[in-house]
């Protein structure tokens, strides 16, 4: 095979709309002061048609509630943001603690989005339920595993299954996961069950990025570090604030650019990697 040459001078500038036709599902995108949202606002302005999943009574069984203007107040800041009059901005609820909900939601959005999906954004988790080691059950155990890890491994399989339907090496194929860095520093010991989902995602991202190569799909992982996605105030809040560099918190917007810069042509090269997108946190 010859060697690639340089890109023409054209090819070096920036397109405005990398995603433009492309489609995504971004899962857990319930609530605006979430990643999930800040990644679909990124995509949808990048190009990208967009379907959004949420499951409201886990949000709303939360300290921080469920979004006031509910997922169609969601769906239209999503919108708002688009960058091409043809974007398409759908959601749908899912129940991603049911075995069967992964390959559900996969076909649900696909048929939505004209029966293709390029890119996959596993951002949900489940939120609470959880301890330290002498207070964790198997029950805590086993909501972990179902809603963060095994519901994304389903998610990437139905996935996979319906890019394997199409052109052999169709472009655009990019799937992106979620942890929260349990394996730096001090680990994430006061949230076990959290810990161990997460951390099987960052484990097995290697093995999933080898085994959707053939698909020319890429698959990574992002750690987004500490997001002020309005979980703690006061003195806490502050505390945290000061153990970044620039003085504040990451905000949603942060790891969305990670992640939108991931999902397009430039990063087709970028495949199997477990990112750290942190803002210098000092744990």
């Amino acid at each position: 095979m010859p060697k690639l040459p340089h890109p023409e001078p054209a090819a070096l500038r920036r397109d405005p709309l990398p995603l433009l036709g492309r489609t995504a599902l971004v899962t857990g995108a319930s609530r605006r002061g979430g990643i999930g949202y800040a990644v679909a606002r990124r995509l949808a302005a990048q190009g990208a048609s967009v379907y959004l999943h949420h499951h409201v009574p886990h949000d709303a069984g939360q300290p921080w509630g469920a979004d006031p203007q509910g997922p169609d107040g969601v769906a239209a800041g999503v919108l708002a943001a688009a960058g091409d009059p043809g974007v398409r901005v759908l959601h749908g609820p899912g129940d991603l603690s049911d075995a069967a909900a992964p390959a559900e939601l996969i076909s649900t959005a696909t048929a939505a989005l004209g029966g293709r999906l390029d890119i996959l954004v596993a951002n949900h988790a489940l939120s609470g339920s959880d301890g330290r080691l002498l207070e964790i059950d198997a029950a805590m155990l086993d909501a972990h595993w179902a809603v963060d890890t095994r519901a994304v491994i389903l998610l990437v399989q139905a996935f996979a299954r319906q890019r394997a339907a199409l052109p052999a090496r169709t472009p655009g194929g990019r799937v992106v996961m979620m942890t929260s860095g349990q394996d730096i520093a001090g680990g994430m010991p006061n949230e076990l069950a959290y810990a161990l989902a997460k951390g099987a995602l960052a484990s097995v991202t290697r093995s999933l990025a080898t085994s959707l190569a053939e698909l020319a799909v890429t698959v990574n992982t992002v750690n987004p570090g500490p997001v002020d996605t309005d979980y703690l105030d006061g003195d806490a809040y502050r505390s945290v604030a000061d153990l970044f560099p620039a003085g504040r918190w990451g905000m949603p917007d942060d790891p969305a650019r990670l992640i939108a810069w991931l999902v397009t042509d430039d990063a087709e090269w970028i495949t199997g990697q477990v990112v750290d997108s942190e803002g210098g946190f000092r744990r």
